[in-house]
């Protein structure tokens, strides 16, 4: 017999949505035919399933260690974690959510089943602090919330838990989280400004493509930029970005689509620039950082984060270009 006690991350979810996740190599069949037989109860109790697991419910599963470990199948996020080692660089913690500084080169969620991405440096992180262990992660996966592209840097957020996880994503699908990005771009763009646009994404090229006025396929897309300082020449703008619809290279295309591409950005931007910025910076990636989120008004379990600020410092090849532009 095995008993599972719900912790926070269980409880809410209906039980056999719970149990596919424990006995995730077992068909619903065998799931649905247990739960007839009392095989699987619930509290003490004969179950059909449908019912949502509460705090602190117990689900025993009357079956022989052998059946268990023939439906237990090991995840691959769980495989993948052993292979991990490298140090998040947290900025805030609580028992809900992590912000992490995401640096340059790692995905934010896998691309291919063989990738490893910032999730998998997630969860090796919450087993090494003993926060969560292997069982648990069977029925609960934590995850990033919100995406950034391989070569931009800075803030991500983290659920650890399965309130935080539901509560971030609410808050990032209905535009409640203020997201601000710092970015050197080409030439000089003088006033504050907020630009439309309508985004086509060519998956095959894994480019998209912007258009000023709105077309078949595509995505309304809206940001907001403000001009922080300028270097003497007038070739480039330090800018503080607002991302207000969030689409898959949005900054970079968007701003390459007004004349303005990010330094650095081989897909969008301006090839001479780009070449002679690797030649004497060996700048090899966009120069985009995620550097500041805002939180909005938020009640109930997470209004401790109500109006809460989180900044992250660029990385050093960005600041060392900073420096020699606009010193």
């Amino acid at each position: 017999m095995k008993l599972i006690v719900a912790g926070q991350n269980e409880a809410g979810q209906r039980l056999d949505k719970l149990l596919a996740k424990i006995l995730n190599n077992a068909p619903k069949s065998f799931i649905y035919k247990m739960l007839r037989k009392k095989n699987i109860v619930l509290n003490g109790k004969k179950a059909d399933g449908s019912e949502r697991v509460a705090l602190n419910d117990e689900i025993k599963l009357f079956l022989s260690e052998e059946t268990i470990a023939k439906f237990t199948k090991e995840t691959n996020l769980l495989a993948d974690t052993t292979a991990v080692e490298k140090a998040l660089d947290i900025i805030y913690e609580d028992s809900h959510i992590v912000v992490i500084n995401k640096p340059l080169g790692l995905l934010s969620q896998k691309a291919d089943k063989n990738d490893i991405s910032m999730v998998e440096y997630l969860i090796s992180y919450l087993l090494s602090t003993k926060y969560m262990d292997e069982q648990q992660l069977q029925s609960f996966k934590p995850g990033i919330c919100n995406r950034l592209d391989r070569n931009t840097s800075g803030l991500l957020i983290a659920g650890k838990s399965l309130l935080g996880l539901q509560e971030m994503s609410r808050i990032l699908k209905e535009r409640e989280l203020d997201k601000y990005y710092l970015s050197i771009i080409k030439g000089k763009l003088d006033s504050k400004k907020r630009i439309e646009g309508y985004l086509i994404k060519d998956k095959e090229r894994n480019r998209v493509h912007v258009y000023p006025k709105e077309r078949e396929g595509a995505e309304y897309i809206c940001t907001e930029y403000e001009p922080l300082q300028y270097s003497q020449d007038g070739q480039y703008t330090m800018l503080q970005v607002k991302l207000v619809t969030g689409r898959s290279h949005q900054i970079r295309a968007h701003l390459a689509s007004i004349g303005h591409p990010i330094i650095g950005d081989f897909k969008y931007g301006d090839p001479k620039i780009n070449h002679n910025m690797k030649k004497s910076f060996g700048l090899s990636h966009q120069l985009l950082h995620s550097h500041r989120l805002v939180f909005p008004n938020l009640e109930g379990e997470f209004s401790y984060l109500s109006g809460k600020e989180f900044t992250a410092q660029v990385p050093d090849l960005f600041k060392s270009i900073e420096k020699e532009l606009f010193d």
